[in-house]
């Protein structure tokens, strides 16, 4: 019998939405969740936001649909809260490439440098680190580092080789990607431009420079979002993971967005497998047995939330602009 056959027969929107209350939850979900579970959430935006938007409520149980990273942000930032993730699983290919005594070793091996660490990292890694970066708050807080700062910046390459060009910072890399935006493909990119000549490209800066070269814009999920809204034509093409599409449909039906494609010629590749491990199924048994959870020692949580607490010193601006806000549950 299947996780999904030991569920049959239960009207999961509802059950979801009467434990919601029960347990006084916040359901939070990432523009790259799917569709169902974006439109059962209160909020729906990227991750740094929907933690401080769960801090500011009176929920007593914050249940992320997303990835390990976000779910930990959200205990650092909420530690009276019981933080639960539909699937443990659900982890991320940048955090991994980036084991935090490797990153503590290369630290150490450059004394010089300070750390400037994409949110996408465990919270191990964040307590190693200086300040954390956001694809929206990294190239205001690089703007109020002095020239002569030596830097590390991980675990990103893509998004640091963006920064270093854009800004003209000489940053050391380390190399880390997102699976996701390294499956991009630029031929097939160009074959679809040739298809959609008048239809611009937003990427995120998580792609390879070979995609953000043909990019009319690069920016945050957020960023994107507010492009997709602004631009004049009715035809965008989206250099991100595919998902953030069904928002884009919902507040602006008249246009039509358009994936980038992989290598074999569609967006399927482009899926984020981590994201995708969460259901529907997952979330109602979340909230059900308030499992699994995530725990994180004191020390820890605040040696991580230092580096958290610098980024909002430097930039706390950038975070929050742009998204489309709380997406209201019928019947709360």
């Amino acid at each position: 019998m299947t996780y999904h056959d030991k569920l049959s027969g239960i009207d999961l929107r509802s059950e979801i939405d009467r434990l919601r209350k029960e347990r006084n939850a916040v359901i939070l979900a990432h523009y790259y969740q799917k569709p169902e579970l974006q439109d059962i959430a209160d909020f729906v935006g990227d991750s740094l936001d929907l933690s401080r938007k769960a801090q500011a409520t009176e929920a007593d149980v914050i249940a992320f649909c997303g990835v390990r990273f976000m779910a930990e942000t959200a205990k650092i930032l909420s530690p009276q809260k019981i933080v639960i993730l539909p699937d443990m699983d659900a982890g991320c290919s940048l955090e991994d490439s980036c084991p935090p005594d490797q990153f503590a070793a290369f630290r150490a091996a450059h004394p010089d440098h300070i750390a400037l660490t994409y949110i996408n990292c465990s919270a191990e890694v964040k307590a190693l680190s200086d300040v954390i970066v956001t694809s929206s708050s990294a190239e205001a807080i690089l703007a109020k580092i002095p020239l002569d700062q030596k830097i590390i910046f991980g675990p990103d390459r893509n998004l640091g080789g963006y920064l270093a060009r854009k800004t003209g910072r000489d940053m050391l890399l380390w190399p880390g990607v997102c699976i996701v935006h390294e499956a991009f493909s630029e031929t097939e990119l160009l074959k679809l431009r040739a298809q959609h000549p008048d239809a611009p490209i937003a990427a995120h800066p998580e792609c390879p420079a070979v995609i953000l070269d043909h990019a009319d814009y690069v920016g945050s999920t957020r960023g994107i979002l507010e492009y997709a809204s602004a631009m004049r034509g009715d035809t965008l093409i989206v250099a991100t993971e595919p998902h953030i599409i069904h928002q884009m449909e919902k507040a602006m039906p008249h246009k039509r967005f358009i994936g980038a494609p992989g290598a074999d010629g569609n967006c399927n590749c482009n899926i984020c497998p981590y994201m995708a491990l969460n259901t529907m199924e997952k979330l109602y048994v979340a909230l059900r047995d308030l499992e699994p959870r995530i725990e994180m020692e004191e020390g820890l949580r605040l040696g991580a939330k230092k580096s958290l607490d610098a980024m909002l010193a430097m930039a706390g601006g950038t975070v929050g602009q742009g998204d489309l806000g709380p997406a209201k549950v019928t019947g709360d």
